[in-house]
């Protein structure tokens, strides 16, 4: 979770948004992007979330654009993750079939498998995942903020289901 919220803080950076360096967020560091109760979640019912990244749209250029980009970064930066991790899982395989090897391997299919899915994941259209933000470029801004005046109820809708 780190890498993809940093993604987003580097990003809104990169086109002009201060909020993420200011508050601490730009950076890999795990401490700055946990969110506890998210974390206790994953420990108890298996899954959570990280603290969203702060970002101000009217540090943008293109606010509506700037958006969209920082969105995607999160996804992008998962499966980047993941190609890392299953070339790691290549690597290893040449070393041989021990059991210590092996389990590496599992490891880095297991890490793969888990930013895939995140990255999948976090890009359904839904508050408060980064697919509703993307979203927000491709339908006009009439629908858009009409669909995020009910951003409340739809995630408490899905945390329900």
């Amino acid at each position: 979770m780190p890498v993809h919220e940093y993604a987003h803080a580097l990003v809104a950076s990169k086109l002009g948004d201060n909020t993420p360096r200011l508050s601490g967020r730009l950076t890999l560091n795990p401490m700055a992007h946990i969110d506890w109760i998210g974390a206790l979640m994953i420990i108890l019912v298996g899954f959570g979330y990280a603290k969203p990244v702060p970002i101000n749209p009217r540090n943008f250029k293109n606010p509506k654009k700037g958006m969209a980009l920082t969105a995607v970064a999160g996804p992008i930066a998962n499966i980047l993750m993941a190609v890392v991790f299953l070339l790691f899982e290549n690597i290893f395989s040449l070393f041989g079939p021990s059991v210590i090897v092996k389990a590496f391997i599992l490891f880095f299919r297991f890490a793969a498998t888990i930013n895939v899915g995140l990255a999948v994941f976090n890009l359904i259209p839904i508050p408060p995942l980064d697919g509703s933000r993307i979203l927000q470029l491709l339908i006009p801004d009439k629908y858009y903020f009409k669909f995020m005046r009910y951003e409340r109820y739809i995630i408490i809708a899905v945390f329900v289901l």
